[in-house]
């Protein structure tokens, strides 16, 4: 399904700040909410950022102060999931960019304040971590939509939270606040909205001053753990050996023993 002229609306902008790459969804008019066009746009960002040589951490974030991602752009619906074929198709779709976060091969954070509804919340739970600010909000409201959230994205949110708070969630379709967020493990951090950007960005610099082949290899392992799939968990161990051989396991052996920080570079 290509997007109509239209209905294209929003966009998902990058930055790279030192090894940090940006993320943003951009659509502020309404909340960043996601059109078709910003859900398509998505997993190329992802990738970009992904392949740069001076990223090490990828952080997810809207625009603005007002909200992280408030979900699908509803207003699209009559022309986007308006029949049983099109909303299997814009599901497709959904599900390629909350797969591109969770199969990045760099940590991703998620950097939520404000509105985080439907699909933001499950690109959220995509994410490899998930910091919030105070006064932010959580939910699905897929029930009172009369839709299904896309099966395959299901499992990102029962791995996060466990499959009875996952039921409330959809159940319900009720919104959390941040408080109950943080107590159900939808967020991993809760701090006022004056940290929060410090913060992400001091996890930032603490993870990527690591190696970035233990990060990978540890990533696919901990994702194939939860898939139990034969080809993930054989990708997973290949990496790990890839560890074993590279010049960031000599630094880091060199750096321990000289009582120094070590200095890596991913190879």
């Amino acid at each position: 399904m290509k997007p109509s002229p239209e209905l294209r609306t929003g966009t998902i902008r990058t930055k790279v700040e030192g090894t940090v790459g940006w993320l943003v969804v951009d659509n502020e008019a309404k909340r960043n909410a996601l059109s078709l066009a910003m859900w398509t746009q998505l997993p190329e960002q992802v990738a970009d950022l992904s392949s740069h040589p001076d990223v090490r951490m990828i952080i997810l974030r809207g625009a603005g102060d007002s909200a992280f991602i408030s979900g699908a752009d509803i207003s699209e619906f009559e022309a986007t999931r308006a029949t049983a074929e099109a909303a299997r198709a814009y599901d497709q779709i959904n599900v390629a960019a909350f797969k591109a976060l969770k199969t990045a091969p760099k940590p991703t954070l998620a950097m939520i304040r404000g509105h985080c509804m439907g699909g933001g919340l499950g690109l959220a739970f995509a994410c490899d971590m998930r910091i919030a600010a105070q006064g932010s909000v959580f939910a699905i409201p897929a029930a009172r939509l009369g839709l299904a959230y896309p099966v395959e994205a299901m499992a990102d949110i029962v791995e996060a939270v466990g499959p009875a708070t996952a039921k409330r969630l959809l159940f319900t379709a009720s919104r959390l606040t941040a408080e109950e967020a943080l107590a159900a493990h939808v967020i991993d951090e809760l701090v006022s909205a004056e940290e929060l950007e410090d913060r992400c960005r001091a996890l930032a610099d603490t993870i990527s001053a690591n190696a970035p082949m233990t990060l990978k290899a540890a990533k696919l392992t901990i994702n194939a753990l939860s898939s139990g799939a034969a080809g993930d968990l054989e990708k997973a161990m290949a990496a790990a050996d890839a560890c074993f051989t590279s010049s960031d396991f000599a630094e880091g052996r060199s750096a321990f023993l000289e009582k120094r920080q070590p200095s890596f570079t991913g190879k």
